[in-house]
């Protein structure tokens, strides 16, 4: 059980017995009102706003026995203060992530572990930059009450019009380099394409150039299929597309051929699969599900891995093992750091949704 609850424009589900891949289960799964969920994390997607004053982003309030206070502020300059005061217990963190701005998408995660006594607020950029980590002393625990109630969203709770989801789980969350491959996306290997989902430590993977490169880990998370999260659909048969590929807004693939040359200088450029989900060539993956899969392969100089006949990012890691705070807030938390490569940053160029766009455009003439 990971996944407990939602909050969507579209979909609202919460399932203390753990969502499905479609929401709630057939039967809804009760506690006591009073029931604590000892740890676990929120997780809040917005936009900063773009008038320069001050937004708030959530506001909820409860009173009765159990009187609690959960606000959320944005500032223009990227900025975001926490104010979070349950039963007396008082935290204000106020967090600004390196290059935020007017705008800007971010995504929010507040974990907490109460027996443990320890917590974390983690605000990252979607547009990518290093993200910002505040501790949190002795969190206390949330009733389950509240956060469905949180979940239900107006007139429980208020929410900005900047806010694309809130999502509850019921452990401490991820943050740091994520996934972006669906479960069955085939990747070439030395014997031919292989679901990535049954992908081990040593298969071989062809990469871009034509070499094969050894596979040092498999990551997988589950997520909310929405916002940053929802499938994008690239289509077959462009860019040497053998089927139709679904992906994380954020997997970033490697574009090549004469129009890449013509317009851009240059042999190869990257471009994250959203910048291409308003062309021609790709879509946003129709809403279906509430939960889905991301898989990614972690290779030793960061090689771009040939998949349904394109080549796309393998998991960047950068210097993450070498930051034991960030590397233990990670999906890489319980792997060996002496086994995790040092990436450096791709020289080749990574558009943006404009030129993205120009490219496909060109590509699908």
């Amino acid at each position: 059980m990971s996944w407990i609850g939602v909050w969507h424009r579209e979909r609202r589900c919460f399932d203390a017995a753990g969502l499905t891949e479609q929401g709630e289960h057939p039967r809804l799964l009760l506690r006591e009102p009073d029931a604590l969920l000892a740890a676990g994390s929120l997780v809040v997607e917005f936009e900063l706003p773009m008038r320069p004053t001050p937004d708030p982003v959530i506001r909820f309030a409860r009173g009765g026995d159990w009187p609690l206070l959960f606000e959320l502020n944005a500032d223009p300059d990227g900025a975001v203060d926490l104010q979070l005061d349950q039963y007396g217990h008082l935290q204000h963190q106020r967090v600004h992530p390196v290059g935020a701005g007017r705008g800007d998408r971010l995504r929010l995660t507040l974990s907490w572990n109460a027996p443990a006594f320890c917590g974390q607020l983690t605000v990252e950029r979607l547009a990518g930059g290093p993200s910002a980590h505040v501790a949190l002393q002795a969190p206390r625990p949330w009733r389950l009450d509240d956060l469905r109630a949180l979940l239900s969203g107006p007139p429980e709770a208020s929410m900005a019009p900047t806010v694309t989801y809130v999502a509850l789980s019921a452990q401490q969350e991820p943050t740091g380099p994520m996934p972006g491959l669906t479960a069955q996306t085939p990747v070439e290997t030395d014997h031919g394409p292989r679901p990535i989902a049954q992908l081990q430590r040593g298969d071989l993977l062809r990469v871009a150039g034509g070499d094969l490169v050894p596979v040092l880990h498999v990551v997988r998370r589950r997520v909310p299929a929405f916002g940053a999260f929802r499938p994008v659909q690239l289509r077959a048969p462009f860019f040497g597309l053998s089927e139709d590929l679904f992906v994380a807004p954020s997997q970033r693939v490697l574009l090549t051929g004469s129009e890449v040359e013509y317009l851009f200088g240059c042999e190869a450029v990257l471009a994250a699969a959203e910048t291409l989900a308003t062309t021609r060539i790709g879509a946003m993956a129709p809403r279906t599900d509430t939960l889905v899969d991301y898989f990614q392969v972690v290779l030793p100089g960061n090689e771009a891995p040939i998949v349904a006949g394109l080549a796309v990012e393998s998991l960047f890691l950068g210097r993450i093992r070498r930051d034991r705070a960030r590397l233990s807030a990670s999906l890489l938390a319980d792997i060996d750091r002496n086994s995790l490569p040092e990436h450096a940053t791709s020289p080749l160029p990574v558009v943006r949704a404009f030129d993205a766009a120009v490219l496909a455009e060109q590509r699908s003439a």
